[in-house]
């Protein structure tokens, strides 16, 4: 990136230094950048800023009439939410040291060419980014692995137009909305996409909006300044500026509420945010990638989520397929679990019996993948046997009943070898969608692609209907 692509934009900055001449250069050229500057000549007057304001990053010298700069980091007078630019003459390395062993981002040797801040900040304000990133750390390569299987080979071929319309863009990537049911793997399908993207090298914040109370969900997004409400003891980075250059997941986006989806349909489109008790704006590069196990559109309709956010969200659409929908690759991706269990256990490799494979495909799996690997932890850890065979799993679980290998619903059914009756099918899903509904006619008709007519003719027997 060059200097003249940096931006500065939303920054606040507090220049500490006697040198007045100097210390204007650095205000007047960072402030041409769109940073936010204030001077201070002494170390007196630092002192009475910083407990008056609060900046996001401090250029201090080392020498002041009144005293050490240094001395306010050793009393850690500076918030810990200000990043630390130590300024030194020639000769003052030792200072310069001792700076970085307080926890200063970087020096400089005087005089030194305004023209370098950009590069200076940018790369300070990256150190401070990744330390808010280490906060939501997850393991990097948790999705690279993610196990696609036939099944989901057209999901594996629409993500991989997505990556390749990345590679074109570069910046400004598009919004990724990936639907499924809960447990089905939209976590794991984020982090590939985010792995195996331009992004890579870049930070993947993830957030579990559902676990943001209401209260909390604005300020962990967007940040906060000192003294915005009662407990903002500091200034907060949020977590697009923290994800900023790289990836946002936002699981569960529905769970936030509508004015704080206001808030993430403006970062989106104008990329720019503004912290709580802000007055400036903040820019920021971020990918948004949101989950949710739920019809957005219902909920557009029930007034629970906005429909201009759904709009902007809805380009890149992924809906990942529940397990029970993906024949014999649970099988595989059963067996791929377990070794990776039998590993973390560090017990020898285990094999799945005949008997255990014929209940892993007939079971419904209401939990999706999550469950799977649960059930098979357990079985790992309860049972001595080589072969599992998965006796504890249950026929009923979590309303969901074990599908018989000769139901029609089942993947593994073989439509060859026994007698199929489409009429008691077709009668077969009009109640399963109407189970599906609590009993919603409209909302069933919606699901299945048909009529409100088309179901009270099968509900009433009236042959004469027509779709």
């Amino acid at each position: 990136m060059s200097r003249d692509e940096l931006s500065l934009s939303g920054l606040g900055v507090l220049v500490v230094d006697d040198e007045g001449i100097l210390r204007r250069r650095i205000s007047s050229y960072l402030r041409k950048l769109g940073a936010d500057t204030t001077e201070a000549e002494s170390l007196t007057v630092a002192r009475e800023l910083l407990t008056e304001m609060e900046f996001d990053f401090i250029m201090l010298d080392i020498h002041l009439p009144d005293g050490v700069g240094l001395d306010l980091m050793r009393k850690r007078e500076i918030p810990d939410s200000t990043g630390v630019l130590v300024m030194t003459a020639q000769g003052g390395v030792e200072g310069a040291v001792e700076a970085m062993q307080l926890g200063a981002l970087d020096y400089l040797v005087k005089p030194f060419d305004p023209e370098l801040l950009p590069l200076v900040m940018e790369r300070a304000r990256g150190t401070r980014q990744r330390e808010r990133v280490t906060e939501h750390e997850r393991e990097a390569d948790e999705g690279a692995g993610f196990f696609f299987g036939e099944s989901l080979n057209p999901l594996y071929q629409q993500m991989q137009k997505i990556i390749a319309a990345d590679l074109r863009l570069v910046n400004h990537l598009p919004p990724i909305l990936i639907t499924g049911e809960t447990g089905s793997g939209k976590s794991s399908i984020a982090r590939w996409l985010h792995h195996h993207g331009s992004r890579s090298d870049q930070p993947m914040i993830e957030v579990n909006c559902s676990a943001l109370p209401d209260t909390l969900a604005e300020s962990e997004l967007f940040g906060c300044e000192k003294g915005a409400y009662t407990d903002a003891r500091a200034t907060r980075q949020g977590l697009f500026e923290a994800a900023h250059g790289g990836t946002l997941f936002l699981d569960e986006i529905p769970s936030l509420s509508p004015a704080v989806q206001a808030k993430v349909l403006t970062a989106i489109e104008d990329r720019t945010i503004r912290r709580i008790g802000g007055t400036k704006g903040i820019d920021v590069d971020v990918r948004v990638i949101a989950a949710t196990n739920c019809d957005l559109r219902e909920s557009v309709e029930s007034g629970e989520f906005r429909e201009d956010l759904l709009h902007r969200l809805d380009l890149f659409r992924l809906n990942l397929p529940a397990l029970r929908e993906r024949g014999e690759d649970i099988l595989n991706l059963a067996e791929q679990i377990l070794e990776r269990l039998c590993i973390r256990h560090r017990i020898p490799q285990r094999q799945i019996a005949e008997e255990g494979k014929r209940r892993l495909r007939a079971y419904g799996w209401p939990g999706n993948v999550r469950e799977l690997a649960h059930e098979l932890e357990r079985e790992l850890v309860f049972e001595d046997a080589a072969a599992l065979d998965f006796s504890r799993l249950p026929l009923v679980g979590n309303g969901a009943s074990a599908l018989d290998p000769m139901d029609w619903l089942n993947p593994n059914y073989d439509f060859g070898k026994e007698e199929f009756v489409l009429e008691d099918a077709i009668n077969r899903l009009v109640q399963l969608a109407l189970k599906k509904t609590n009993g919603n006619t409209s909302a069933a008709a919606r699901m299945l692609g048909v009529t409100r007519d088309f179901i009270r003719y099968r509900l009433h027997g009236d042959r004469k209907e027509k779709v």
